[in-house]
């Protein structure tokens, strides 16, 4: 195998999660991926490859937390190499892995074999999370000695909540005793039932069964209550209501140790974005009214929101042509997640890459215990070089995903990631 080249990437300006103001840089990253020097001017040295970033922000790589890569059992959907290929043009460099697939990684062994496919496949980080339920049916517990023994950074049914609250309440005791973190996707299933749009005047319109609000926002307070109890590390899946933002703030309030997450699609489409039965817009939890989206915003700005995460979801494009009833719900989302938010707040001045980066780098590690990263001397090269002049089309030619179904899909997007560094490789996106 040949040796790797230096990079020297010349005349960018560094962005970081705690400053608020750019850092011109050139960033030298040795044949070891290991970034050996920051400053202004640095020589070239001899051999090493020059990579001018002059009018762009090199920003460190993100981390994603609810990613459903479909390997193994989907692999019509997505798989490994794809998903992998797509974090890399979003700019993201670790993502946790939702566990349903098939089968379900619900047993110490299956998160070895799964993670022994994410060394072979995948050209980035990648940690498996384990089920709380066996084959996510929430009827008993999972085997969670064995996959705290192989290092899961969560326990989740993913896309399903767990309906018993006893069974619940002893998957947070056993959850807490591992010091595993318990994510919920928060759904009451007798409210939602068969619905597939937000319930109200656009579902009223189409025609459509509606998914009330307080399907989700009765599950968050359930399972608040039951983290409260039992002492668990509770993490909240994609808020989507005012109401079930205020449920989080009070529980932060009265010290319950409660964090949760957003995707850019609930920050930045509405259900009226829904048009001509579109399916690339059905989502679990649905798109909502504007007055939830401007709640969600502010959360995030201040902080009541931890996390960002995309809820890549991946459906093939025959899935996604069904009729908007029965069509499965999610979308693509590793590659857009970075230019939507950089498009929708950044370019505008509506918060700054400081904010971003916190929420969609270094929170989402902390998360699952691990140390955030940036562009500093002795630590692995891991970020992107995004270009603000730049543009990014959503096309099917151009999207990574195995599966290019998006709500943006056709739109061009402000801002562009060039390429992604992450140890030795450079993954260039010209």
């Amino acid at each position: 195998m040949a040796a790797a080249t230096p990079r020297l990437f010349q005349n960018g300006q560094i962005a970081s999660a705690g400053a608020k103001e750019l850092r011109a840089a050139d960033v030298l990253v040795d044949e070891n991926g290991e970034i050996v020097a920051v400053g202004v001017g640095l020589e070239v040295p001899s051999g090493a490859e020059v990579i001018d970033c002059r009018g762009c922000v090199l920003v460190p790589g993100m981390f994603d937390v609810n990613v459903h890569a479909r390997e193994p059992g989907q692999e019509h959907k997505e798989t490994l190499a794809t998903c992998s290929a797509a974090a890399l043009r979003g700019g993201v460099t670790g993502v946790v892995l939702m566990p349903d697939t098939a089968p379900p990684i619900d047993t110490g062994n299956l998160v070895k074999s799964a993670m022994d496919l994410v060394a072979e496949l995948s050209a980035i980080p990648m940690w498996q999370a384990g089920c709380l339920t066996k084959g996510r049916e929430g009827k008993e517990m999972a085997g969670f000695s064995g996959m705290a023994s192989r290092g899961v950074p969560m326990l989740t049914d993913a896309d399903r909540s767990v309906p018993c609250p006893d069974l619940l309440r002893r998957c947070m005791e056993y959850a807490r005793d591992f010091d595993l973190l318990v994510t919920s996707h928060c759904d009451t299933p007798p409210l939602s039932k068969a619905g597939s749009i937000n319930e109200g005047p656009v579902s009223y319109r189409f025609g459509l069964p509606g998914i009330p609000a307080i399907s989700q926002e009765i599950a968050i307070d359930r399972d608040i209550r039951v983290a409260q109890h039992t002492g668990a590390k509770l993490h909240l899946q994609q808020i989507s209501t005012a109401r079930g933002l205020k449920s989080v703030q009070c529980a932060k309030e009265a010290g319950t140790p409660v964090t949760c997450e957003v995707s850019p699609h609930h920050l930045v489409l509405t259900e009226q974005d829904i048009r001509d039965y579109n399916t690339h817009f059905k989502f679990n939890p649905p798109l909502r009214p504007a007055a939830d989206v401007e709640a969600l915003i502010e959360g995030f700005i201040d902080g009541s929101i931890d996390v960002l995460a995309s809820a890549h979801a991946p459906h093939t494009e025959f899935e996604k042509s069904s009729d908007f009833g029965s069509a499965p719900f999610g979308a693509a989302g590793l590659e857009t997640a970075v230019p939507v938010m950089f498009d929708r707040f950044i370019s505008k001045g509506i918060f700054g890459w400081d904010l971003l980066i916190e929420r969609y780098s270094a929170a989402p590690r902390r998360l699952v215990g691990l140390n955030p990263v940036a562009i500093e001397e002795g630590t692995k090269a891991q970020f992107f070089v995004f270009d603000p002049e730049g543009e990014t089309p959503v096309t099917r030619e151009t999207m990574k995903t195995k599966s290019p179904v998006s709500p943006f899909l056709g739109k061009t997007l402000a801002g562009k990631v060039r390429g992604t560094a992450l140890g030795v490789a450079w993954h260039s996106q010209e």
